[in-house]
């Protein structure tokens, strides 16, 4: 993998990770588009795709840093008995909501990558991913739910739903963030509450990625100059990360009668491109 192509891949996790266009399906698409001929499933990628993801989620830790140390504070009953139950209710919220992806995860992640891991079947996904986004702008509401302004007014049925969603991104050309915040909306819940509750969700499952990934490494042999590469893509990953982040946060609050549109029709024109694509290169 040369120099280019390793920013160009962190650049792509730092945005698509947190936009809801699917990282893993551009990961896949992209590359098989341009005829790169490295193997992201090579054991000499890991210690890459490690660095990507630990970047990634600094990037979150440090925008969300004011709400994580607030959670801890008052889960720990710095703040006031009332502040305390919110906080644990909220972090409740979270693990309720990250339930579901361990268990069907656990399960079926690795099936579902290997049937559907093809360029072809990301690019496919990548249309139905768009096409999701526009209907869940469509049906948003149809819950009947308008108590719903920040995360502490979640329920836990609302924690429960928006988690199933996210396990639609183990197939890939589905986007995680897209999944739950479509699940927020149709919860109804507005796009920067469903936004936040999504990236606040994201933290512990990339960092749970990032140690299973690292885990792997224990028995690779150590090269220092992959190790140099991946980490300065970890740097480009996480600052990109970082301004999707604050960019993101901000347009949703800006757009919330229809801030996944735009979104839902990239995807769409962009996996119905790459199907045209790899349909007459085959």
């Amino acid at each position: 993998m040369s120099f280019i192509q390793a920013m160009i891949i962190a650049l792509l996790q730092g945005a698509t990770e947190l936009f809801p266009v699917s990282s893993l399906g551009h990961a896949v698409i992209l590359p098989a588009l341009l005829h790169w001929s490295f193997d992201q499933h090579a054991p000499a990628f890991l210690p890459f795709l490690v660095m990507l993801h630990l970047g990634t989620s600094v990037a979150l830790l440090i925008f969300f840093w004011k709400d994580w140390a607030a959670l801890v504070k008052g889960a720990l009953g710095g703040a006031g008995q009332s502040l305390q139950m919110q906080s644990l209710h909220i972090l409740s919220l979270l693990v309720v909501a990250t339930i579901p992806a361990v268990v069907i995860g656990g399960l079926f992640e690795h099936m579902l990558r290997s049937l559907f891991g093809s360029a072809s079947a990301a690019a496919i996904f990548l249309f139905l991913n768009g096409f999701m986004l526009l209907l869940a702008e469509r049906l948003r509401g149809i819950s009947g739910r308008t108590d719903v302004r920040t995360v502490a007014d979640m329920t836990y049925k609302d924690a429960v739903i928006i988690g199933l969603f996210q396990c639609i991104a183990f197939f890939p050309g589905f986007s995680r963030s897209g999944a739950t915040i479509c699940g927020g909306l149709l919860r109804g819940l507005r796009h920067d509450t469903a936004a936040r509750f999504s990236f606040l969700m994201a933290e512990p499952v990339i960092i749970a990625a990032t140690v299973r990934e690292a885990f792997k490494l224990r028995s690779e042999p150590f090269d220092p100059a992959q190790m140099h590469l991946a980490m300065i893509a970890a740097v480009v990953s996480g600052v990109t990360a970082l301004a999707s982040t604050a960019f993101l946060m901000r347009y949703f609050r800006d757009h919330d009668r229809w801030a996944l549109s735009p979104f839902a029709y990239y995807c769409m024109a962009a996996g119905a491109i790459a199907t045209v694509i790899f349909h007459f290169s085959s």
